[in-house]
């Protein structure tokens, strides 16, 4: 039987094992997943009996001191600036990130138009990595921040401009700065999440002028955001989406295994039920 799990801070309510589960059955792996809490002091001292592990995942706060302990780093990981996920190949650790796979694929799979014009809501976190593989698909991206957070966009402005010279990206701080159409709407924030589910990041106009949204939030499943896009007639998807086809991307590189759309959307709507 193969080994893997979840290292992370606090994860009581991670769905991950769920998810694997279903995977694992749906190849017929005899395969355990579980949950492993470690401190950031924790962390370099189990890294030894991490190895004895065919592969584990990665979440806060240990994707970017993880790193450090790879043999070797993906492209991936490398691009986006964290790992979370670690395929053991013969006794070497190496570091993948899946998170934008999760993403790109979600997107994908509801017909978004991730060339065109794409605004982001929010670029800390998972925001940045949406926003850089936004950037490398093609996208005239317009992200929508705080003014608090404008060093932190800045920051990732740099970024996108070293790996893609000619793209379009611009950064805004209200709504009224930009009033044109998008092809995809992307929810980066907590707003919306439970318990404060009433708050939408966004006007109505502008779920209104945009052809499909993505909301990276899954609790609820229905933001106030996908509801009322969804309510307009919009394609929308959360954030359940985004994390079941990162834990597809996770099975083809620890043990080759694929999956058709059928069986992952059978997944998500299996694991959403447990929300």
């Amino acid at each position: 039987m193969k080994n893997y799990t979840l290292i992370g801070g606090k994860l009581g309510h991670s769905l991950s094992p769920q998810i694997h589960d279903r995977l694992f059955a749906l190849r017929g792996r005899e395969a355990s997943y579980d949950l492993t809490e470690l401190t950031e002091e924790e962390l370099a001292q189990d890294i030894g009996r991490l190895r004895e592990l065919d592969g584990f995942n990665v979440t806060i706060p240990h994707k970017l001191a993880v790193m450090d302990l790879m043999d070797e780093l993906d492209e991936t990981a490398g691009l986006y600036g964290a790992v979370n996920c670690v395929a053991n190949k013969d006794g070497r650790l190496i570091g993948y990130n899946t998170d934008c796979d999760g993403f790109l694929q979600s997107a994908e799979e509801m017909g978004a138009r991730l060339s065109g014009n794409v605004l982001l809501v929010g670029c800390g976190g998972v925001g940045r990595m949406i926003a850089i593989a936004s950037a490398l698909r093609g996208a005239s991206l317009t992200v929508q921040i705080l003014e608090s957070d404008r060093p932190i966009a800045d920051t990732v402005v740099g970024e996108i401009r070293k790996l893609a010279p000619g793209a379009e990206v611009r950064l805004v701080t209200a709504e009224t700065e930009h009033g044109e159409h998008y092809d995809l709407l992307v929810n980066a924030t907590p707003v919306g999440m439970f318990p404060k589910t009433e708050a939408c990041p966004v006007s109505d106009g502008l779920i209104e002028r945009s052809d499909a949204v993505f909301d990276v939030i899954y609790n609820p499943l229905e933001t106030q955001l996908i509801k009322k896009a969804r309510a307009l007639g919009k394609p929308a998807e959360n954030g359940m989406a985004m994390l079941v086809w990162q834990a597809v991307t996770a099975h083809r590189l620890w043990d080759g295994d694929v999956y058709s759309t059928a069986e992952v959307r059978g997944v998500i709507d299996e694991v959403s039920k447990l929300i």
